[in-house]
């Protein structure tokens, strides 16, 4: 008989654990992410645009350490630049999952421009669950650290 080197499957309350706690985590970096931008744009010296971005990375950097260490912690592996592009990455076209199906949900369901909110948390729902997948397999999976 040949010998399986596949992966044990999750057990169900292992990734829903994961799974909320990627989400909470995903908060904390909202708040992170607020809390940069309105310091860089206070300052004067950077507009809206560029303190965007620069409070995008200190959130991606400040989620991706903490669901290390908390989320991730028994298949994170070691801390890489690798690991962090890869994560940088998946939230990247996590994104475009969210305002793909936001867009979709407008366009194809007539209801809901009138109520936006609708479309806006079945996007962030769809991106929440494409991000987790994502990096559960390739930037937090012990085969990829």
């Amino acid at each position: 008989m040949a010998e399986s080197h596949a992966l044990p499957a999750p057990r169900a309350g292992e990734w829903l654990r994961q799974f909320l706690l990627f989400g909470a985590v995903g908060v904390a970096g909202f708040v992170v992410d607020s809390a940069v931008l309105l310091a860089v744009v206070a300052t004067g010296f950077i507009g809206l645009y560029a303190g965007r971005v620069i409070s995008y990375l200190c959130a991606a950097t400040f989620t991706w350490a903490l669901n290390r260490v908390v989320t991730f912690r028994t298949t994170a592996g070691p801390a890489t630049s690798s690991q962090w592009a890869r994560f940088v990455a998946c939230n990247a076209l996590g994104a475009f999952v969210n305002l793909g199906v936001y867009a979709w949900c407008l366009a194809a369901l007539p209801h809901l421009p009138a109520q936006p909110v609708t479309a806006v948390a079945a996007g962030s729902l769809s991106g929440l669950i494409f991000n987790f997948t994502l990096s559960r397999l390739y930037v937090f999976h012990a085969e990829h650290t």
